[in-house]
């Protein structure tokens, strides 16, 4: 498990400074918790640093649970991994909301942890990645399956304490903090790139745009900031965005679907050059790499999705279809 440390007098996780969510200031390890200069706290919970601002509304119950588990008086480290050959039972339980509705057949009965192939290169250079949303951390494990220097960051501390788990079976290494996307608990420019996937597409958009400011900001001058979001123009989403009208649906973690000419304006203007690529089409996060999981619909579902990538690749316009897109913006000096 990576710990909190101080680093000539400044708290750091993974060798990454960390910030006051509330005004970027350095925080200091000091009896048991973190504090700014301006003795703003936060505490950890075993090794876990819970760094909630507080100043913002929350945008899940995932929240409330992190200040309970901040609050108590004794309380509790990740528990110990799941064998080698045993998935741990928060990933069975929260697979669905993590991966989709597709995963609803192996609910409770996933063989094998279902890790993505990250989109992005591999690395030698241990260049640093933010995951935004991480939950049980499998786009960290990917990330550092790939050479990156990953840190993920999630308002949830059981998805946090299980992020560890994880990663501690998988052989893996790295690092998780409880925070908000829309105030990063790091200064600016700690990151090569920033990655955030079926996260941003739950919140509103001024929440989504307060995300993509903050990735902007800690993402170095040339950095990636690469973000994964629904497309209103997308075949499902088309279909899933008129039923959500008509039943005029509140739900505050509900999907919002942006138009690719909406995200794309909105990338260039908060983080600079950026171009819009297929993910998936159908189905908003299910993953080729997870076809020995699922069950054969979702399989049909996943390669006919997989063939209409390919062919985008090669016809663009096609990707203005997806229902699932990346938008990959350079990070403007």
């Amino acid at each position: 498990m990576v710990k909190v440390t101080e680093v000539d007098g400044r708290a750091c996780l993974a060798g990454v400074p960390l910030a006051c969510p509330r005004d970027r200031k350095p925080l200091r390890l000091t009896a048991g918790a973190l504090r700014c200069p301006e003795q703003h706290a936060y505490p950890l919970v075993g090794d876990v640093a819970v760094l909630l601002g507080g100043d913002r509304p929350d945008t899940h119950p995932y929240f409330e649970d992190s200040r309970r588990a901040g609050q108590d008086t004794a309380p509790a480290s990740a528990t110990e991994s799941a064998g080698a050959e045993e998935v741990d039972a928060f990933v069975q339980q929260e697979i669905v909301k993590t991966n989709g509705i597709l995963y609803k057949g192996v609910l409770g009965g996933l063989r094998r942890y279902p890790i993505p192939d990250l989109p992005l290169p591999e690395t030698t250079e241990g260049l640093r990645l933010l995951d935004v949303g991480c939950n049980w951390g499998r786009w960290s494990i990917a990330a550092s399956r790939r050479g990156y220097q990953a840190i993920g960051i999630d308002p949830g501390i059981a998805g946090i304490q299980a992020a560890y788990r994880v990663s501690r079976a998988l052989g893996q290494s790295p690092a998780f903090v409880v925070g908000d996307g829309r105030s990063l608990p790091f200064p600016d420019h700690s990151f090569d790139v920033v990655f955030s996937y079926s996260v941003l597409q739950h919140f509103s958009k001024d929440d989504a745009k307060a995300s993509i400011r903050e990735a902007a900001r800690v993402t170095k001058p040339g950095g990636r900031v690469l973000i994964q979001l629904a497309n209103l123009f997308g075949v499902r989403q088309l279909y899933n965005q008129a039923r959500d009208t008509l039943a005029r649906e509140q739900n505050p973690f509900r999907v919002r679907r942006w138009t690719p000419g909406e995200m794309l304006s909105t990338f260039r203007e908060i983080v600079g050059p950026a171009r819009l690529t297929a993910d998936g089409f159908f189905s908003l996060n299910a993953q080729a790499s997870d076809l020995d999981l699922l069950r054969p619909f979702p399989r049909t579902v996943i390669r006919a999705s997989q063939t209409l990538k390919r062919v985008s690749a090669h016809v663009p316009p096609l990707a203005l279809l997806a229902d699932s897109v990346f938008i990959d913006a350079a990070r403007s000096g």
